[in-house]
């Protein structure tokens, strides 16, 4: 009961909240039919975000039938070096030591595309900037003191916010970047998007698929409806 209650609360400071009063999200390109941008998602994530989150609902396997790529590529290109086919998207932190660096250990990130948005992710993983007072020396404009690091900010760069005076207060007007990083920002925009395109697809991998049988299930519907109503018309055609 104490850990369900931890995670509630490391949920609630770390993802529980909407983005900032007055910050307008940017629109994130979904396209669950793009095999090659969710292989580059899918790696972005392994590569950056699996070492502290993971997404424990979804194996290598199911990933490689999806897009339509062979299983032993998706363990060279995508899966880190010792996984299997099989294996779950698995956090190489243990909760040990999670506990022991963060208080908590971080959240599983299968169904956070559900609950935030695609939106909300692309414009938070784009939206750190320095900010000396923080613990890890960032803050964020869509989620206000957020806690955890920018793992990005290799590839972003360094991002200083730029105030302007609304009312009696000094806001954030927009964010510019400071000292570049390795993407230049059309690259970054891309990159940030393919990940995000990846979390909205673990968090429903049968998503095209249902939508492509609910198709059918609508046109058997009608038709059932078509065939009711000539049937009702027949039995009650000579009751007056």
């Amino acid at each position: 009961m104490k850990k369900l209650l931890t995670l509630l609360i490391f949920l609630t400071l770390s993802f529980g909240a909407y983005a900032s009063e007055g910050v307008a999200l940017q629109d994130a390109n979904i396209d669950l039919t793009d095999n090659a941008s969710l292989q580059r998602g899918a790696k972005h994530f392994v590569t950056y975000c699996l070492g502290c989150h993971s997404i424990k609902h979804i194996r290598y396997l199911r990933i490689a039938l999806d897009v339509e790529a062979d299983p032993k590529k998706v363990l060279k290109d995508i899966a880190p070096e010792g996984a299997n086919i099989y294996d779950q998207l698995h956090s190489a932190m243990n909760a040990h030591d999670a506990e022991k660096w963060f208080g908590i250990q971080p959240p599983d990130l299968s169904l956070i595309a559900r609950s935030r948005g695609a939106d909300w992710l692309y414009s938070y993983l784009k939206s750190f900037y320095v900010d000396k007072n923080k613990p890890f020396g960032v803050n964020n404009t869509v989620f206000e003191d957020v806690a955890m690091p920018n793992v990005l900010w290799q590839l972003q760069g360094q991002q200083k916010p730029v105030y302007k005076t609304k009312g009696d207060q000094e806001v954030i007007d927009k964010l510019v970047i400071e000292e570049p990083g390795t993407l230049s920002t059309e690259e970054f925009d891309l990159m940030v998007n393919d990940l995000v395109n990846f979390l909205v697809y673990a968090g429903e991998p049968v998503q095209l698929e249902r939508q492509r049988i609910g198709k059918y299930v609508l046109f058997f519907i009608l038709m059932f409806i078509v065939l009711a109503y000539l049937l009702k018309k027949e039995y009650w055609k000579n009751i007056h």
